[in-house]
């Protein structure tokens, strides 16, 4: 956690260097994601399962690294689509470990603030993957589940010119994990976007 801890805010340190030293404006910010417009991107971050730990003197954590990489278009200037893959990472609970990914579709809504400035919304649907490894007698489930559960975020975006952005955003994803039903897991990351 200590080494992901300053990865992730040497992440933040640089964005926020190269926002404040980027003197660049951005075209008008609806004409970046004009219909038909199109990006990928990378976002690094924390997730955080949250999941009991059962009985037992074990310990336990409950985030890991994060990384989620996507690809989207937008229908009107403000409404679209998009589609990814996120793992989760795996963390130590219950005498074992637990481990998340998931595909995920999502709509997606934005409204521009200042001409480089965005704030953003999605809801969607998560097909997600999870294993549990526990230890007998803690009360956790082993075993393997997938299958689809809602997920939702919010973000903000930056744009450095017409083409790279920068993005910090918040989701939150409902996936089933053995003899849990779904449990809510959750990623703050940040992260580039290319516009193409």
């Amino acid at each position: 956690m200590k080494l992901f801890n300053r990865s992730f805010s040497a992440i933040v340190l640089s964005v926020a260097a190269l926002t404040a030293a980027t003197g660049v404006q951005a075209q008008s910010n609806y004409a970046l994601y004009s219909p038909g417009a199109s990006y990928v991107g990378l976002n690094v971050g924390s997730s955080n399962f949250s999941l009991g730990n059962g009985f037992g003197p074990f310990a336990s954590d409950n985030r890991d690294t994060v990384y989620n990489i996507y690809t989207g278009t937008f229908f009107t200037p403000n409404f679209g689509v998009e589609a990814g893959y996120t793992n989760f990472g795996k963390i130590d609970r219950a005498g074992g470990n637990t481990k998340a990914q998931g595909f995920n579709l999502s709509l997606v809504g934005r409204a521009p603030i200042t001409q480089s400035f965005n704030i953003f919304g999605k809801l969607g649907t998560t097909y997600g993957r999870t294993e549990v490894l526990a230890f007998p007698g803690t009360g956790i489930a082993s075993g393997k589940e997938n299958g689809f559960g809602v997920s939702y975020g919010i973000g903000a975006e930056y744009s450095f010119n017409p083409q790279l952005s920068a993005v910090l955003q918040y989701d939150e994803h409902k996936l089933k994990f053995a003899g849990d039903g779904r449990d809510r897991v959750n990623a703050t990351t940040v992260g580039l976007r290319y516009r193409f």
